[in-house]
């Protein structure tokens, strides 16, 4: 007859608890390097965009710069920089408010729709928005010396991993924390619109400073939130993908933001 061992079943049982948790890690690690990809892409587009738009935007050729209703060169910041007639086009003309407003309208259709679009119709809507967000934000290469830009955007890649590796890490519920950051969120909202017509120096400082803060927190909370939500999209390959996507909607925002800011405070002018 042979051995029995009463302890088998339980070792049995064990391993299989421990084949499974190490399956559910590994998808999480996949699902949370998706985010980040698509993340990542998503912010490699933007820079593409608004580097290009800024050097079609700009010229040291007066003769080729575009003019004012009285035929002078419309200078930009400093003593030899001009506007050429496309970044007139883009910054000095009605037009402005679109190229301003787009990027709200992509975050609405991708907020409402994302449930009933396909993963590649998603992420192609993504990959859209981002190029749309980089020719807003061509415009700081007229504003703001190239160096700053570099120095302000590692800073902020810096600390935007350093969040998100706090967020994904610590065993501490962000959730609480969340809610609090999100009311400050529309009240930065409200404020910034309000700023728009009353463009106030002092409080568009507080603004600047204040939402750099918020979305800091927000990186933390999101990844957290992003990390949670896997345990709700896992086994269904079709779901993950799309949350992969809305999720590097959310990390990318923070990013974005996090960056405008810091250059509003921290950059230097022309």
């Amino acid at each position: 007859m042979s051995n029995y061992d009463p302890n088998a079943y339980g070792q049995y049982g064990a391993g299989v608890a421990r084949a499974d948790q190490a399956a559910i890690d590994q998808g999480l690690r996949s699902y949370m390097l998706g985010i980040y990809n698509h993340m990542t892409i998503g912010l490699a587009i933007t820079a593409l965009v608004a580097v290009g738009i800024g050097m079609l935007a700009m010229t040291g050729d007066v003769n080729s710069a575009a003019r004012t209703a009285q035929g002078a060169a419309m200078r930009l910041a400093g003593e030899s920089r001009f506007l050429t007639p496309f970044g007139a086009l883009l910054y000095a003309s009605p037009l402005k408010w679109v190229i301003m407003l787009a990027p709200l309208a992509f975050i609405l259709v991708l907020s409402w729709r994302f449930d009933r679009m396909s993963y590649t119709a998603l992420l192609g809507t993504f990959w859209a928005f981002a190029a749309v967000m980089g020719l807003s934000m061509g415009s700081i290469f007229l504003i703001y010396k190239l160096g700053s830009i570099g120095q302000v955007f590692f800073i902020t890649a810096a600390s935007f991993g350093a969040l998100s590796l706090f967020g994904y890490t610590t065993k501490k519920d962000l959730s609480g924390m969340g809610k609090f950051l999100i009311m400050g969120l529309f009240g930065l909202i409200i404020a910034s619109i309000v700023n728009i017509f009353m463009q106030a120096s002092a409080l568009q400082f507080a603004i600047n400073v204040i939402g750099v803060l918020i979305f800091a927190g927000l990186t933390a909370y999101d990844t957290q939130r992003l990390k949670e939500e896997y345990y709700h999209v896992a086994g269904d390959a079709a779901l993950i993908g799309k949350a992969s996507v809305m999720g590097a909607l959310s990390l990318y925002l923070n990013f974005i933001n996090m960056f405008q800011m810091l250059l509003a405070l921290f950059g230097n002018r022309e």
